[in-house]
């Protein structure tokens, strides 16, 4: 009997050793990740503020990983379009998105989407504006907004604005303002993305622009005529220019820019990409970059953009209800 029980424990013995050597050997032959080229699908048009600190850091990562990086655009509906497509792809560490707060917590607050927030795996978040610009022609007849404001209340329908999207934080600025202002009827002309909307205040096809950092040269040059701030606060290179804020309307505009991944893509992947795009901003590229944009270098790890972007969503979610803005499907 006690030769069949040392027989038994023996024979745990030696299977616990072969399966730690198999599961070694398992282990030790995953390559490390990543092995191949990785997609990154960015939420903005090409040549949008987060277009191009997005393209940068990416750049700076696939030297860091060993890997490029295969960068597409697609702007569509203030980034829900690239949120949508991103969402459904592998979460194999492959497929990667470059978004914003706005696109994941805003937009389906104002149409109707096939995703929730959390169905994607944040990464990381990298910076956050400063300035949002709310700009006009130099040669506009407005010098204030005050101005623009009371000309809109006694012109209804002839100003028309331009924004990224419906959801975005430069349309929600707007409904804000109407709905202090006692509905004032201003038009939105929505675009697939920043610059396609900046383009069109330039060509004279809207009134006014909200946008961002890419308006600040033809601010200094004098073509555009900044009237207000949308950021929470004023910035450097524009100090005499009022915040809405200061202006008497309680809002600002409160976005964060992001690298993003499918649900379910493995931890570790996610813990190696979060740490790969932090290093990557303190090169000085990248500081200098954000610096000219006007936004601030902003860092939270995934779980704690995840933690920021569920109580952001509960906040708007709330500020919505309150302005009592339909979605854009049940406006008639």
């Amino acid at each position: 009997m006690r030769a069949e029980r040392c027989k038994t424990k023996l024979f745990g013995v030696v299977l616990g050793c072969a399966l730690s050597v198999t599961l070694t050997g398992s282990l030790w032959s995953q390559p490390a990740y990543p092995t191949k080229p990785i997609d990154l699908l960015i939420g903005y048009a090409p040549g949008a503020s987060g277009d191009l600190t997005e393209r940068l850091l990416a750049g700076k990562a696939e030297k860091i990983l060993g890997q490029p990086f295969i960068t597409t655009n697609n702007g569509g509906g203030s980034g829900a379009v690239a949120v949508t497509l991103g969402a459904k792809k592998a979460p194999d560490g492959y497929n990667l998105l470059g978004s914003s707060s706005t696109a994941l917590v805003r937009v389906p607050l104002f149409n109707t989407v096939p995703y929730k927030w959390d169905d994607v795996t944040p990464i990381m978040h990298f910076a956050a504006p400063v300035l949002t610009s709310l700009v006009v022609k130099s040669d506009s007849p407005w010098k204030t907004l005050k101005e623009l404001v009371d000309y809109a209340k006694k012109n209804p329908g002839k100003v028309s604005y331009s924004t990224l999207g419906v959801g975005s934080p430069m349309h929600m600025a707007m409904e804000y303002i109407a709905k202090q202002e006692g509905g004032i009827k201003w038009t939105h002309v929505p675009y697939q993305g920043t610059m396609p909307a900046f383009m069109a205040l330039l060509g004279g096809h809207v009134s006014v622009q909200l946008g961002s950092g890419e308006c600040v040269p033809y601010i200094k040059d004098g073509t555009l005529r900044l009237l207000a701030n949308v950021g929470e606060r004023r910035v450097k290179t524009f100090p005499d220019v009022p915040t809405l804020k200061e202006l008497g309307y309680d809002y600002f505009n409160e976005t964060v820019f992001l690298f993003a991944a499918p649900k379910a893509t493995p931890q570790p992947i996610i813990d190696k990409l979060d740490k790969t795009f932090h290093q990557a901003m303190s090169d000085p590229d990248f500081t200098n970059l954000v610096a000219k944009l006007e936004f601030e270098p902003t860092y939270r790890n995934s779980a704690d953009t995840a933690k920021y972007l569920q109580d952001a969503n509960r906040r708007l979610a709330k500020m919505v209800q309150e302005l009592k803005i339909p979605k854009s499907d049940e406006k008639k």
